[in-house]
C-alpha cells in the first residue's frame, strides 16, 4: 500500500472513530473521494482494508455502511485476543525461544526503550511504537509454534479495533498517552523477562492483562479526566 493510500485509510478510520461518519451512514467511492480530494482508487483500496477490520459493511448494492462500533463489543474482541496472546506467551515459555526470536524481542525492546526513555512522546514516536509493538507480539506468536492461534487471531481481528495493529490514541493529551503506551512498553519487558526464563503461568498472565492495557487503561493515567479528539492509528500508519 502506498503512501497516499495509507493517508486515506487513516483519514477514514478516524472519521469513523470520532463519529464524523455516522454509524449505518452509507459511504460510496465517488463521493468520498472528492470529501477527501482524492482519487477513486486509494478510497477503494481503503475500503475493502475498512471492511477487514470490521468498520465497514458491504452492502447488497454498491457501496458500503458503517458499522456501529460499541464498547462492549471492543471490549469482547480485546478479551478474546488477551487469552490468544496469553496462550501463546506461555507456550512460547514453555518451548523456549530460538536465538533468533529472542534478540528480536530483545530489539523492539531496546527500540521502546529509546522512544519512552526522554519523558515524553510525540505522535510519530507513537507511529513507531506501533510497528515495534506489532513486531514484539508477532515474535511471541511464531515463538509458540502453534499455527492455531495465528488463525484464531485472525479471525478475530475483523472485530473493530480488535487488532493489536489498530489503537485510538488522544493527540491532544499526549502526556497521558505516555504514561499509558510506556506502562505497557513495560509490560512488554515483563512478559520478555517470564518467556526467556521459562515461567509459562506468569508469561500468560501477564500478556493476557496486557491487551487491556491500551484499551482500559486510558482514565488510570488520565488525570483530568479530559476528553480529546480521538485518532485511530492503524496497521496502514502506525498496536
Amino acid at each position: 500500500m502506498s503512501k497516499s493510500d495509507q493517508r486515506v485509510l487513516s483519514s477514514l478510520r478516524q472519521m469513523i472513530i470520532s463519529g464524523e461518519l455516522a454509524a449505518g451512514e452509507r459511504v460510496a467511492e465517488i463521493p468520498t473521494a472528492e470529501r477527501l480530494g482524492v482519487s477513486r482508487t486509494p478510497v477503494r483500496i481503503a475500503f475493502r482494508a475498512l471492511e477487514q477490520e470490521g468498520l465497514l459493511i458491504r452492502q447488497e448494492r454498491r457501496g458500503y455502511r458503517v458499522r456501529e462500533v460499541t464498547p462492549e463489543g471492543v471490549n469482547g474482541a480485546v478479551e478474546v485476543r488477551g487469552v490468544l496472546e496469553g496462550l501463546a506467551a506461555r507456550q512460547a515459555a514453555e518451548l523456549g525461544l530460538s536465538a533468533v526470536q529472542r534478540q528480536g524481542l530483545i530489539d523492539c525492546l531496546l527500540l521502546g526503550d529509546a522512544l519512552f526513555d526522554k519523558g515524553y512522546v510525540t505522535e510519530e514516536d507513537l507511529e513507531q511504537y506501533h510497528d515495534l509493538n506489532r513486531r514484539f507480539h508477532a515474535l511471541i506468536i511464531e515463538a509458540s509454534a502453534n499455527p492455531a492461534i495465528n488463525s484464531a487471531l485472525a479471525r478475530n481481528e475483523h472485530m473493530p479495533f480488535a487488532s493489536v495493529s489498530s489503537l485510538a490514541i488522544d493527540r491532544h493529551n499526549l502526556k497521558r498517552e505516555f504514561r499509558r503506551f510506556n506502562f505497557a512498553h513495560m509490560q512488554h519487558h515483563a512478559v520478555f523477562d517470564a518467556i526467556d526464563h521459562r515461567q509459562g503461568a506468569r508469561a500468560e498472565w501477564i500478556m493476557r492483562e496486557h491487551a487491556n492495557a491500551t484499551l482500559r487503561y486510558a482514565e488510570l493515567f488520565d488525570a483530568g479526566s479530559a476528553q480529546g479528539e480521538m485518532r485511530v492509528i492503524g496497521q496502514d500508519a502506525m498496536l
